[in-house]
């Protein structure tokens, strides 16, 4: 995704200051011996939100913005194990317990 970020800062010729520092941690934890003995690097989010931020999503919808990705997956995998003939019964862990409807209220505001 860096490269996709890169290509949209270009087009949209956005100079971000926030960017350059991503850039700069990605690059400094890539050389040290603690990330590369784990095979650690940098996710999808870790450039996704820089992006966001560029195109005018409010910070608050970031959480929103990044499991949109991941819902195909999460859906695929509760159809798989519902659908498995090994799994007869589907016990959810969690039940939500919270009010129905929630007002929102802006982060500044709480």
């Amino acid at each position: 995704i860096k490269k996709i970020v890169d290509k949209a800062f270009a087009k949209m010729k956005i100079a971000d200051p926030l960017l350059d520092l991503a850039k700069e941690l990605e690059a400094v934890a890539l050389s040290d011996e603690y990330f590369i003995e784990r095979k650690l690097y940098p996710n999808v989010d870790f450039y996704s939100g820089i992006l966001y931020k560029a195109m005018g999503i409010p910070v608050p919808s970031f959480p929103v913005m990044f499991a949109i990705g991941r819902l195909p997956g999460w859906i695929a995998q509760a159809k798989e194990y519902t659908e498995d003939p090994a799994n007869r019964i589907c016990r959810p862990r969690q039940i939500y317990t919270g009010p129905e409807l929630a007002e929102y209220i802006p982060i500044e505001k709480r």
